[in-house]
């Protein structure tokens, strides 16, 4: 009886330990930021430059002659 006991009780304890812990631990929430507005903070200013050089570069004479004439 007593052996009987003690196997029903290590298999109780053997369950309990296996089963994980008792709390949930829910996964982490992933966060999506959003991209910056072109609002004060002065963003809006690497966009210009970008047009600028360019509309500098496509309108630039390059001072070089063609077929031969100045």
């Amino acid at each position: 009886m007593r052996n009987t006991l003690f196997t029903a009780l290590a298999f109780i304890s053997a369950g309990a330990a296996s089963a994980g812990t008792l709390v949930y631990t829910p996964p982490a929430v992933t966060m999506i930021e959003e991209p910056a507005r072109m609002g004060g903070s002065g963003a809006w200013l690497i966009p210009l430059v970008i047009v600028a050089v360019l509309a500098l570069a496509l309108t630039a004479d390059n001072n070089e002659p063609v077929n031969g004439r100045n």
